[in-house]
């Protein structure tokens, strides 16, 4: 397999599996995003007298036969196609000979790579966004049909004031709804076009970066072709620190659905059909679903952490370093979506108990509404704190 870097010496067989890594399983998330990108690409040298119109619709023709042919199977990267974008020129070269050789100019696999990327992360954003409205869809379903229900409210795990399910379950969607509003400006701060930069100090000839941007629908450019490349590896953990927002919730919504759930509160309940059992206790019905979605956060937030790590200390420009991202980006968004979605079909299905709600509005939570009966008739608030203190250690 020919590597676009190569030159006499082959590379050695060890070098070549540490170096490549993963990459080219990661790669297989990125291939349509890339066939997109590069048909622009032919787009825009054609436009400015590098290809000719045929080659530029020969290409796009083979471009999308190699997205078609790898989504049904029958293309497989490999480690030796190093990732899809090596794949995809080695494959033009093979079915169009000279004419495939065009298609890099004017870019570099740096450019490529980060377009296929902001591409992808469009639209998996997009469908975290539809996810967490469906989210917040469940949790107010659930606010109309059993918000008036009281429920005590706790502090340090203590029972503290009255609460209910619509306050409970109301900040959760509240909470959501900011999520929601970052991930738009991340989105926003994601909207902007790399192609063209090439290894991060442009190219020799007049490429038209507006003209592809605009093919890919790309809100501007991203000018300086230097910050191209500073904000590889950047740009991944902005994406992975909100996502890591709306996993916090999640996190602690399952923590609350878990405690809530058990017999001592009996609050909630989860069907049947959503928990597991054991293999030695008969008696066993596991929230399991909820234990993993709570366990998610520290996978999604520990990828950040993973890029963050990766990112420090390295110089401006282009470091190999920003390929081990890629992993981390592509499955910290993976994850959050099937967690939101998962979560969409627990509170779609969650019960209530109404009469273990009732029993635990116990009076010790009417505490401080019945010191502020006393301060509403005219005593200190610390008078009527302390006479009611007293009053409860009877």
């Amino acid at each position: 397999m020919t590597k676009l870097w190569q030159k006499k010496a082959k590379l050695d067989n060890e070098i070549e599996k540490f170096t490549v890594g993963s990459d080219f399983l990661i790669d297989n998330y990125l291939v349509p995003y890339d066939v997109d990108a590069s048909k622009a690409h032919a787009h825009m040298l054609s436009r400015i007298g590098i290809l000719t119109a045929k080659e530029s619709k020969q290409l796009c023709k083979e471009l999308d036969r190699f997205e078609q042919l790898h989504r049904t199977g029958k293309i497989i990267l490999t480690q030796q196609d190093e990732d899809c974008h090596t794949a995809i020129e080695n494959y033009l070269t093979k079915k169009l000979g000279n004419v495939g050789k065009k298609i890099h100019t004017g870019r570099s696999r740096n450019d490529q790579s980060l377009t296929a990327i902001r591409l992808f992360v469009r639209k998996e954003l997009n469908e975290i966004l539809d996810e967490t409205k469906r989210l917040k869809v469940s949790l107010k379903k659930q606010i109309r049909k059993n918000g008036k229900i009281r429920i005590p409210g706790y502090t340090h795990m203590q029972k503290a004031m009255p609460s209910s399910i619509s306050l409970w379950l109301g900040a959760f969607d509240e909470s959501l709804a900011d999520d929601a509003k970052l991930l738009r400006v991340i989105l926003d701060i994601n909207d902007q076009s790399p192609l063209g930069s090439a290894a991060g100090y442009g190219t020799p000839i007049p490429v038209d970066r507006q003209m592809i941007a605009k093919e890919l629908k790309f809100s501007k450019v991203q000018g300086n072709t230097l910050y191209v490349q500073n904000s590889r590896g950047k740009f991944e953990l902005m994406i992975l620190q909100g996502l890591s927002q709306v996993m916090l919730d999640i996190n602690k919504l399952a923590t609350d659905l878990m405690l809530f759930s058990t017999s001592e509160f009996g609050f909630v309940s989860l069907p049947d059909e959503m928990c597991t059992g054991s293999s030695i206790m008969p008696q066993k019905k596991n929230p399991d679903v909820l234990e993993l979605a709570r366990a998610k956060y520290g996978m999604v937030s520990g990828y950040a952490m993973q890029i963050s790590t990766v990112l420090a200390g390295l110089p401006s420009g282009y470091n190999r370093d920003f390929q081990l991202t890629k992993e981390s980006l592509v499955m910290g968004v993976h994850t959050t979506k099937e967690t939101i979605s998962i979560m969409v079909k627990v509170i779609d299905g969650l019960k209530v108990n109404k009469a273990k709600c009732a029993a635990a509005m116990t009076p010790e939570l009417f505490a401080t509404h019945r010191a502020y009966e006393l301060v509403k008739k005219g005593m200190p608030f610390r008078d009527a704190y302390k006479k009611i203190s007293e009053e409860l250690q009877k």
